[in-house]
């Protein structure tokens, strides 16, 4: 992956390929952060969209002070928190209509192709919102507690206890579920 901030920073400059690379780099990960925010497919990969044109069209200023990944992710945050205010009502994904997905040639089945990571997937969207959201943004995106931090708008305490309570949370659903993980 290239460097975010460096790309932004041609695009900033007149480089209107460098957002190409910035997409590129970065959708995929956006859409399922997003997608563990609103419970859609469709609509987070909206969002993702959403974000990328606030980046080539309102082109905010990146500080540098985190990870260009971090600042990108709480813009789409941010992005999916207002159209959940808009909507003022959270659409859920049934466990049926997640199934219908993975069956489609779809973004989720080419960037998680092993079967248990798949299920763990769709075990972690069951949990609360913000069990889910931390959840992945640890484990699937590979922020720290500082950047995760970030993202969500909490103190780095605030996710270490809230990651504790997830992660007890999702053993206690794999066990219900008949699966067990030692890792948790």
């Amino acid at each position: 992956m290239n460097n975010g901030a460096e790309c932004y920073s041609r695009f900033l400059s007149g480089d209107k390929k460098a957002i190409e690379e910035i997409i590129r780099d970065y959708k995929d990960g956006l859409i399922f952060y997003l997608f563990s925010i609103v419970g859609d497919i469709h609509h987070s990969e909206e969002l993702a969209i959403d974000t990328f044109i606030k980046l080539f069209s309102e082109q905010p200023k990146f500080k540098g002070e985190g990870a260009f990944k971090t600042w990108l992710y709480a813009i789409g945050r941010n992005t999916a928190l207002d159209y959940l205010r808009k909507c003022s009502k959270r659409h859920e994904v049934s466990l049926e209509e997640a199934a219908d997905i993975s069956g489609e040639e779809s973004i989720e089945q080419s960037y998680i192709s092993d079967e248990e990571k798949i299920r763990l997937r769709r075990t972690i969207n069951k949990l609360k919102p913000e069990y889910s959201q931390v959840l992945y943004l640890i484990y699937f995106e590979g922020f720290d507690h500082s950047e995760t931090a970030k993202i969500m708008k909490k103190t780095k305490k605030q996710v270490i206890n809230l990651l504790f309570r997830a992660k007890g949370a999702l053993k206690k659903q794999l066990e219900k579920e008949g699966y067990s993980y030692d890792g948790l």
